[in-house]
């Protein structure tokens, strides 16, 4: 082992629903230390979307981030001098945090409009199973089965 493991801090649920995963939005999208104005934003965003879904926001929210998790990735493994991009099980955590990660990365990405109504639009795809968020993860999905010939080099 190379280092110390990284010990798990505890995640600070959002004001308004005292929700984890609602916090977790809201840090991703604070840039500068603006937290007032990311809960703003992710509040307006989740509120709006899950009145277009006409469910509870919490529920809504659970969804979508559930919709866009990874079951397998893939890691880089260094054997007999060459490398194997190797697939791996996803633990739940990270599956959260790369969901919550690729919502709101592909939301920075667009422009044209205000990022509440970009981070409304992708958590309502989402939501409904389609979008760059669901995009990204058929992605990384598909390039672990296309190296399952490779599993045999998990360690």
């Amino acid at each position: 082992m190379r280092g110390k493991r990284a010990k798990k801090r505890i995640i600070a649920k959002d004001r308004k629903y005292n929700d984890e995963v609602i916090g977790r939005i809201i840090n991703k999208v604070m840039q500068g230390g603006r937290k007032s104005i990311a809960e703003e934003l992710v509040y307006s965003a989740i509120e709006s979307g899950a009145k277009k879904a006409n469910t509870p926001v919490i529920e809504f929210v659970h969804t979508a981030i559930d919709n866009v998790r990874p079951a397998l990735e893939i890691k880089s493994r260094r054997v007999g001098g060459s490398n194997y991009q190797v697939p791996v099980p996803v633990s739940p955590r990270r599956q959260e945090t790369l969901s919550v990660r690729w919502i709101i990365d592909t939301s920075r990405s667009k422009t044209g409009k205000p990022f509440d109504r970009l981070l409304e639009i992708e958590i309502l795809n989402a939501f409904n199973g389609e979008g760059d968020a669901i995009k990204k993860k058929a992605d990384v999905e598909r390039m672990a089965e296309a190296n399952k010939a490779f599993a045999h080099f998990r360690w």
